[in-house]
């Protein structure tokens, strides 16, 4: 699914020739640098960016986790949920309305180092989720252990795609430790990493502690991105007081 669609096909129909491209063009400013240029163009005609803003999310990353649970059907009425790095919360508004928040049923928990308006029945946090009493705060606040540990964070970048790799990987890994800290048993983990480089220790890793481990590109994200995330269902990781007496 391309994210860019312009008003006319080349060379079909009467007048072709003349046929004209309906993408939104921003003028060039002086004091916009040519990125961010390009950025702003390609946010103008992204539909899923506008489709975003008719339905109230806000982000389109919203519709990534809508496309992996209409396929994998992991967010379940009722489930206690923590999102990491959650801002600007359209993966809590999605995990919200799936749950049965409205209902009374479940609870979501977003956290993030950054302020987030609030989410109606949603929980928001500001810490880092690295932070030594995280993990204790949250099962607190979800009186009990979590049923998923979802994050959709991206560590920032540096223009250098080796270093930035490690950047996303490191954070992947210090995302499933907190899962770890947190999730039952049965319980998923749903985390963003990018094709290529060095990620199978993570998914080795994942796939002794997890039942079934898959790798997912959803529509949403952009044909150009080498986004895609990783969903580990059927947490089965074993306490260090069961492995001794096994």
């Amino acid at each position: 699914m391309s994210t860019e669609k312009s008003g006319g096909k080349a060379g079909s129909g009467k007048g072709s020739a003349g046929a004209r491209d309906m993408r939104v063009k921003v003028k060039k400013a002086g004091k916009l640098k040519h990125s961010s240029q390009l950025w702003l163009e390609r946010q103008l005609n992204d539909p899923y960016v506008k489709r975003a803003k008719e339905l109230g999310y806000r982000s389109r990353a919203a519709f990534k986790l809508e496309e992996m649970d209409d396929r994998y059907k992991f967010l379940k009425p009722g489930q206690r949920l923590v999102d990491l790095g959650c801002a600007p919360g359209g993966w809590c508004q999605v995990a919200a309305k799936r749950i049965g928040l409205e209902r009374g049923k479940g609870c979501v928990i977003g956290i993030d180092l950054l302020p987030v308006d609030p989410i109606p029945g949603v929980e928001l946090i500001q810490l880092d989720f690295m932070a030594e009493e995280a993990p204790a705060l949250l099962t607190e606040r979800l009186g009990g252990q979590a049923d998923g540990v979802m994050s959709d964070m991206a560590a920032n970048t540096t223009g250098h795609k080796k270093t930035d790799h490690l950047k996303i990987i490191a954070l992947a890994e210090a995302a499933v430790e907190f899962a770890h800290s947190v999730l039952a048993p049965g319980g998923f983990f749903l985390a963003k990493l990018f094709q290529g480089g060095d990620s199978a220790d993570l998914l080795t890793a994942l796939k002794r502690d997890f039942t079934t481990v898959r790798n997912v590109k959803p529509a949403a994200s952009r044909a150009d991105s080498s986004e895609l995330y990783v969903l580990a269902t059927g947490y089965r990781r074993k306490t260090a007081d069961e492995s001794a007496d096994a």
